[in-house]
């Protein structure tokens, strides 16, 4: 028993807590690159594309930290240089706001449309409702009807 208290003390007093490493320039240069696209391949974004300038553009991240500038004056580099297409998004002004309201807009009258045409269906279809829209038979047809359906 003393053997199995003495293993359990020395495993729970060895065990030291896991720790996550530190983030190094390499993981904050593909932070941003995550969010910067190729200039030159479409829809690739620069940190999984493979072209030599991709490379260099992602070495040029790596030097823009190492000097000491953030982000967000990266991120103005590159759009100054290549353009607002280098963005993961369209900036948020001007023109661009469609960008961005427009997928809402349509969503909601999506929603609407199928919520009337849903309604409509079921008001059409309610259980012993009597049909607004079958026209009246006449009189003379309807007792020839029953006449013929005698017969058989």
């Amino acid at each position: 028993m003393a053997a199995i208290i003495a293993l359990v003390a020395i495993t729970v007093l060895s065990a030291t807590p896991a720790r996550a490493q530190t983030p190094t320039i390499d993981d904050e240069v593909n932070r941003i690159a995550k969010t910067l696209y190729c200039p030159v391949c479409p829809n690739t974004p620069l940190d999984i594309c493979s072209t030599q300038a991709c490379i260099d553009w992602r070495n040029d991240i790596k030097r823009m930290l190492q000097e000491g500038k953030n982000e967000q004056q990266i991120r103005e580099y590159f759009v100054a240089r290549f353009g607002p297409q280098v963005l993961g998004a369209p900036p948020a002004e001007g023109f661009n706001w469609l960008a961005y309201i427009l997928p809402v807009i349509g969503i909601l009258l999506g929603v609407v449309i199928a919520w009337l045409s849903v309604r409509t269906w079921l008001v059409r279809r309610a259980p012993g409702a009597a049909p607004t829209d079958v026209p009246e038979i006449p009189q003379e047809y309807a007792e020839r009807i029953k006449k013929e359906m005698k017969e058989l």
